[in-house]
C-alpha cells in the first residue's frame, strides 16, 4: 500500500515537473514568499511600513533620483536586530530632499527641492548638529526606482512590503478555511443523516450570502486591522473546501478498504484520519490554491474599500485606492504596479492549481 502511494507520488511530482507554467509559477510564488518575509532587508526605505514621506517629490516619475539631507534627531531607539529585520527600523531622523547644498565656515547652506519648476526655500544649519563633518554621512543621493507615490514615499518598498500583507492573508485564510472546511466535510459525508441535514444548511446559509459582504460585516465587528481581516477572509472560504470534503467522503467511505477498517473495529476517528482524509487530499490541495487566489482578490478589494490593512500600513489595495484616479492625471503607474502585482500573484496560484489537478489526476 505504502509503496503504491509512493509512486503516485513520485508520478504525480514527474508530471508536474513537465508542467512548464507551473513550474514557472511556483518559482515566482516562493520568491515573492521570500521577498515578503524579509521585505526590510531588500527594500530601500527600510523604515517602519516604509512610510518616510517626502512631499516636495511627491508623485515623481520611476527611475527618480534627488540628494537626501539627513537631520539627527538625537534620540536612540532600543530596537533589536529581529525587531528591525521583520517590522522594520524605527527612524526618528528627519530626511529632507535638497537640490544644491554648500558648506562654507562649518555651516552649511542647503536649498530644499521643489518640484514643477519652483525655488526651493534656502535654510542654514551649523556642522555641530552632526557627530562626523563626512558630507558623505548625512547627505545621500537617494534613488526611486518605481518613483514615489502622492505622500513621497518610496514606491518600490512600500510594493515589497505590501506583498506581506497579499501573501501571508493567502496562508493564513486558507489554513482557517483548511481547518473548519475539512471538520465540517468530514462530519457531514462520514455520518450522514441528520448531521449531514444540519451541517448543509449551515454551509447553503453561508454560501447564499454575498462573499465581501459577509466579509465586511465580519471585519466591522471584529474591528479594523491587520489580523481582523485574516481571520474575516478565513471564515468565509471554508465552504467550498467542506462541500468538497463531504462529496469525496460521501463516495469514498463505501470503498472496501474502509469497511475493512470498520470489521477490524477500528473507531471513526482514526478510519476518517488514517484512511478517508488521505485518500481524498488530491482535490482539496486544488481547491487551496484556487482559495489563495481568491483570499488576495478579497483582501485587495477590502483594502479599496477602507476596510482591510490600515495606514500607515502597506497594501497593494489600499496603493490602488490612493492613486487610481492618476489613471487620468498622466501618472497611471502609480495605480497599475500595485495592480499587476496582485494580478501576477494571483494569476501564479492558478495557473500553480491547475497543474496541481493535471498532475493529481490519476485518470490521465
Amino acid at each position: 500500500m505504502s509503496r503504491t502511494s509512493k509512486s503516485l507520488k513520485i508520478l504525480a511530482l514527474q508530471k508536474f515537473k513537465k508542467d512548464f507554467w507551473g513550474v514557472f509559477s511556483l518559482g515566482f510564488i516562493l520568491i515573492i514568499g521570500f521577498v515578503s518575509v524579509f521585505a526590510y532587508v531588500f527594500a530601500p526605505d527600510d523604515s517602519q511600513y516604509a512610510n518616510q514621506m517626502h512631499l516636495s517629490i511627491h508623485s515623481e516619475s520611476p527611475g527618480f533620483k534627488v540628494q537626501m539631507l539627513i537631520l539627527p534627531s538625537g534620540i536612540k531607539t532600543n530596537q533589536s536586530w529581529f525587531d528591525k529585520l521583520f517590522f522594520g527600523k524605527r527612524n526618528n531622523d528627519t530626511e529632507v530632499p535638497i537640490s544644491k547644498y554648500e558648506i562654507q565656515n562649518e555651516m552649511l547652506f542647503y536649498t530644499e527641492y521643489a518640484s514643477d519648476g519652483l525655488k526651493g526655500v534656502n535654510k542654514t544649519i551649523s556642522l555641530s548638529l552632526f557627530s562626523n563633518h563626512n558630507t558623505k554621512d548625512f547627505i545621500k543621493e537617494k534613488s526611486f526606482m518605481f518613483g514615489t507615490d502622492k505622500y513621497g514615499r518610496d514606491l518600490l518598498s512600500r510594493v515589497m512590503i505590501g506583498a506581506r500583507i497579499s501573501f501571508f492573508i493567502g496562508f493564513i485564510a486558507v489554513f482557517i478555511s483548511l481547518l473548519i472546511g475539512i471538520f465540517m466535510g468530514s462530519i457531514a459525508g462520514y455520518f450522514g443523516g441528520k448531521v449531514d441535514a444540519i451541517i448543509m444548511w449551515i454551509i447553503n446559509v453561508t454560501w447564499s450570502i454575498p462573499t465581501l459582504l459577509l466579509v465586511i460585516a465580519i471585519t466591522l465587528a471584529l474591528g479594523k486591522g491587520f489580523w481582523q481581516v485574516f481571520i474575516a477572509v478565513g471564515l468565509t472560504m471554508w465552504v467550498e473546501v467542506a462541500r468538497v470534503v463531504r462529496g469525496q467522503i460521501i463516495s469514498t467511505k463505501e470503498m472496501q478498504y474502509i469497511t475493512a477498517a470498520k470489521a477490524l473495529g477500528f473507531n471513526d476517528y482514526r478510519i476518517i484520519t488514517k484512511h478517508v482524509l488521505p485518500n481524498i487530499m488530491a482535490p482539496v490541495i486544488v481547491i487551496s490554491a484556487a482559495n489563495f487566489a481568491a483570499a488576495i482578490l478579497i483582501e485587495s478589494g477590502l483594502s479599496f474599500l477602507g476596510v482591510g490593512a490600515q495606514p500607515p500600513m502597506a497594501s497593494w489595495g489600499a496603493m490602488i485606492k490612493d492613486h487610481y484616479n492618476y489613471i487620468i492625471l498622466g501618472k497611471p503607474y502609480l495605480a497599475l504596479i500595485p495592480g499587476l502585482c496582485i494580478m501576477s500573484l494571483v494569476m501564479a496560484f492558478m495557473l500553480i492549481g491547475n497543474a496541481l489537478r493535471d498532475a493529481l489526476d490519476v485518470k490521465n
